[in-house]
């Protein structure tokens, strides 16, 4: 799941691995759900602990649903919803935020789009009126598209094109995914941006822009009832429509390595090794998912683990190293291992050394104390992630939109709590193939 704008998947600041909340996030005493005659979906959390309230809007359609020659309208979009509408003007939503004592922003990724407030909780019904507002009026003004694509156009040459790194990131997933839409990036390809119109803007917003496709969260010091009833009175009277067929897209099985060199301005190399993995299906379902994710704790869960230990303080081959997976997506799931090494070793080295952490695990498996330090520190440090109403809205969110229920982020934290020794050892053993990776370098230049 790639982010843009206020999250994001690249190695400056990689955001990845599920969030969860342990069974103090009691999903059946406090959040309260029903689904609109129009068909949004409302979760409301209560959460009495500060007098704030967030709002979310959750759209399921990310970079995922566009086109080859369209690539990036998704984030554009974005932007574009905070442009106005005949009721509010260009720039008014986010002025009228901040009037209040609240703060906004919004995120696109490669599977959603979603929308935020957090504010004083008697102004949450304001905050509602102005959300709901743009969901079905959003003004797709010639001159302020002229404006924003100029804008996103310079974002992408600062975040991706003048980053290394995240052009590396870029370029390995257009070689891992040669089918699957995960392949095009969500700031969109500079080309398509260049000719991308406002007509394709707004009609990216008239396609998918509707309550029948949204998810709308409140937490904070509120009462369900009472949020419902703001919920029919702003959001009610909008009508649904009729969405796009979405049909399968399966990527091709992977029938051998795949390896690129990416070249960048850089002081230092930088790897970037990708298996395909399998995803979270069903929270009841097979345990290799979460697995993979008590996997990443071991290897680089905390300051003690053994990527960081081993290859950057004993060995000294890298600078820093780092593994990373995601089971939640719409599409497919990658595990990451990653890492600059140090001036003197090659990429080469640091990728044989990775290979042997995984092959250590996958002969000689993990010990019970090593198992219960990773599963500690990585169900102690999601669960300071929720202690905000803005982290829980999130997470609800988030389930909601990839398919899931609230219920499962603590199903997710109690299948983590059942992984076991035999089961990491068994997806080290099983997932790490070498005709399902995809290596990617990043080979230094000097700057012009």
């Amino acid at each position: 799941m790639r982010f843009l704008c206020c999250l994001r998947r690249f190695p400056a600041c990689f955001v990845l691995g599920i969030v969860f909340i342990h069974n103090a996030f009691a999903a059946g005493e406090t959040t309260f759900t029903t689904t609109l005659s129009n068909g949004l979906k409302v979760v409301v959390r209560e959460d009495a602990r500060a007098p704030v309230a967030a709002q979310m809007v959750w759209y399921r359609v990310g970079s995922v649903d566009e086109v080859d020659g369209a690539s990036g309208v998704a984030h554009l979009l974005e932007h574009m919803m905070f442009k106005g509408t005949p009721n509010v003007g260009a720039g008014e939503f986010s002025r009228r935020v901040a009037a209040v004592g609240g703060r906004d922003n919004a995120f696109t990724s490669s599977d959603y789009t979603a929308y935020f407030q957090q504010v004083p909780k008697e102004k949450l019904g304001e905050v509602m009126a102005l959300e709901a507002d743009r969901m079905r009026h959003l003004t797709v003004a010639p001159e302020e598209f002229a404006q924003e694509i100029k804008v996103v156009m310079e974002e992408r040459r600062l975040r991706t094109e003048d980053n290394p790194q995240a052009l590396l990131f870029e370029q390995t997933h257009a070689v891992v995914f040669q089918a699957h839409p995960y392949r095009r990036p969500v700031i969109g390809w500079m080309n398509d941006l260049e000719n991308m119109t406002a007509a394709d803007a707004k009609a990216w917003y008239q396609t998918w822009y509707a309550p029948n496709n949204a998810t709308l969260v409140i937490s904070g010091d509120v009462e369900h009832e009472a949020v419902f009833r703001l919920a029919r009175q702003h959001y009610g009277k909008l009508k649904a429509q009729k969405l796009p067929v979405t049909k399968p897209q399966r990527e091709p099985a992977q029938k051998g390595m795949r390896r690129l060199i990416v070249k960048g301005a850089a002081e230092l190399p930088f790897l970037l090794m990708a298996w395909k993995v399998p995803g979270v299906e069903r929270m009841d379902g097979p345990v290799a998912p979460f697995a993979l994710d008590m996997l990443v704790a071991l290897l680089d869960g905390h300051e003690g683990a053994r990527l960081p230990q081993r290859l950057v303080r004993d060995r000294q081959l890298a600078n820093s190293v780092g593994a990373a997976y995601d089971g939640l997506n719409r599409g497919p799931a990658l595990f990451y291992l990653y890492g600059n090494p140090v001036p003197g070793q090659t990429p080469e080295a640091l990728e044989a050394a990775l290979w042997a952490e995984i092959e250590d695990i996958a002969q000689n498996g993990v010990s019970a104390g090593e198992l219960a330090r990773g599963k500690a520190q990585l169900l102690a440090g999601e669960i300071y992630k929720l202690d905000s109403v803005f982290g829980q809205a999130m997470e609800i969110g988030r389930m909601a939109v990839l398919g899931f229920d609230h219920r499962d982020i603590d199903a997710y934290a109690a299948r983590l709590e059942t992984v076991t020794a035999e089961d990491i050892q068994s997806a080290a053993r099983t997932f790490f193939d070498a005709d399902t990776l995809t290596v990617g370098v990043l080979q230094p230049i000097p700057a012009k």
